[in-house]
């Protein structure tokens, strides 16, 4: 009986051993996927906060004082150059127009009848130079006077869009108060700042035959249709921030831009010899990011990495690697820190070919 008993232990332990045996090799059967860090020149996306103004943005101000006796538009109403848009109550420069005319017909009866004594040797040259002289200074007051009617009709100075009125019918004007602003939306000027080091690089690659070509994020985090075209960099960089201020001119044939609009400019900028992984090789612990590094023992090292930018699936990694080393790919979760494991090396341009973006 005891060696009956004896036989069926050792059973037991032969088949716990053998089990214990099968599951190890089971999990050293577990592959994983690596890939290697790629080093090469490639063309990132930056994002810059930008600002749109209209190619003409103008106050619109009365030029002579009185009441507001007639408005033509209405606000965000879209009007032609020469178009009227406000008038001035003009009876008052009216009757000094009508003054300035009766004094110019007057003054000229007076040299046309000391001409014709001139001509008789009545007068002195003196006393006609004088008399043209009163008819020039009448003509003048006249002409003055026709100018401070017309500055009673204010018309629009180009086409454009009417923001809302400062003043109503009948408000009493003094000279030079705002009435509206008007606004050429036909083209846009928008304006974002770049750092010198992507200034370098920008004016590097870029030609007055080959104008850079950048996009526009719009509010609503949709992209613009039509893309813009980078035509003006300011002279001087800030001392404070060390950007400097780009200008891209964007069309707006369906007037869908507005004056005072924000959003965020996309810019193509060349990088050279940019480090770059996938973004599913990270993970990320208190808004750090890291990546399992492989050693040549097939053992797993966490290590923290520096972005510098991003695209759609990858990183442009600043710091924290090198050029070939091995990374995990797939099964993150899986492992920790000083893990040893088997796995299979993917080459990064087979990886990359299967995201979203490839890196030529």
């Amino acid at each position: 009986m005891k060696k009956t008993i004896l036989n069926f232990s050792v059973l037991l332990s032969l088949l716990f051993t053998g089990c214990k045996s099968h599951n190890e090799e089971k999990e050293e059967e577990v592959q994983f996927i690596a890939t290697s860090v790629l080093k090469k020149d490639t063309v990132v996306l930056r994002n810059y906060v930008c600002q749109i103004r209209s190619i003409q943005h103008i106050e619109v101000r009365a030029l002579e004082k009185g009441y507001l006796q007639n408005i033509y538009v209405d606000e965000g109403q879209f009007v032609k150059k020469g178009q009227l848009m406000f008038q001035i109550m003009p009876l008052i420069y009216q009757a000094e127009l009508q003054k300035a005319q009766a004094e110019v017909s007057y003054v000229e009866t007076e040299y046309q009848n000391t001409k014709q004594l001139f001509e008789k040797n009545v007068v002195s040259p003196n006393e006609l130079a004088l008399a043209k002289a009163k008819l020039d200074k009448a003509k003048a007051e006249q002409a003055l006077a026709e100018t401070h009617l017309k500055f009673c009709e204010i018309k629009a100075p180009f086409d454009g869009i009417m923001d809302h009125f400062q003043a109503r019918l009948g408000s009493l004007i003094d000279e030079g108060d705002l009435l509206t602003t008007l606004s050429d939306n036909s083209s846009l000027w928008v304006y974002f700042n770049v750092p010198e080091a992507e200034y370098l690089n920008y004016k590097t690659h870029a030609t007055d035959e080959n104008l850079v070509k950048v996009n526009l994020l719009m509010a609503n985090h949709k992209v613009y249709d039509h893309p813009g075209e980078v035509k003006t960099i300011e002279a001087d960089f800030n001392n404070e921030t060390g950007n400097i201020a780009f200008r891209a001119t964007f069309p707006n044939p369906n007037g869908l831009l507005r004056h005072g609009e924000t959003g965020n400019i996309i810019m193509r900028i060349p990088e050279e010899k940019a480090i770059l992984i996938p973004q599913k090789a990270t993970y990320e612990i208190l808004e750090k990011k890291f990546v399992y590094v492989i050693d040549k023992n097939k053992t797993v090292h966490s290590r923290e990495i520096i972005i510098d930018s991003e695209m759609p699936d990858l990183y442009v990694v600043k710091s924290g690697l090198k050029e070939n080393e091995t990374i995990l790919l797939e099964g993150i979760r899986k492992v920790k820190d000083g893990d040893k494991i088997t796995y299979k090396l993917e080459k990064p341009e087979d990886v990359f070919s299967k995201l979203s973006v490839y890196v030529e």
